[in-house]
């Protein structure tokens, strides 16, 4: 599965990328905001799922996941964030995640939210089919 992570921090691209690696999940693009994901996802049509940090200098996540849904309501997004919230969680879910995950985590977490999210974003495919 191909994962496009976005957050500004290096430092955090290469715990997640890390972290993913462990998972067995190898094929990882990076972008350091909303801006260098859309291009990313542009370029890449093969990308599965998408990892976004909620703050970023250029355009933040909240921004670039309105803009995704904009195009596609299918791609599955994780947002991955300090911001905890009830309020910005309900806010991202309402803008169109679908899912959330509060920084600091640990590879357990994001295992199991990528797998919740996969499979609920399967789901209504099988339906319809």
């Amino acid at each position: 599965m191909k994962i496009l992570l976005v957050d500004d921090s290096r430092t955090i691209r290469n715990i997640q990328k890390n972290t993913l690696k462990t998972l067995g999940h190898t094929e990882v693009l990076e972008a350091a905001d909303g801006l260098e994901a859309l291009v990313c996802l542009g370029d890449n049509k093969d990308v599965e799922l998408v990892l976004v940090d909620w703050n970023m200098p250029n355009m933040d996540g909240l921004t670039l996941v309105t803009k995704i849904r904009e195009t596609d309501k299918a791609l599955p997004l994780i947002m991955v964030t300090t911001e905890a919230e009830k309020s910005r969680v309900l806010q991202a879910v309402k803008a169109g995640v679908n899912n959330y995950v509060v920084k600091p985590f640990t590879a357990e977490t994001l295992s199991e939210k990528i797998a919740q999210t996969m499979t609920k974003v399967a789901a209504p495919a099988e339906a319809e089919a």
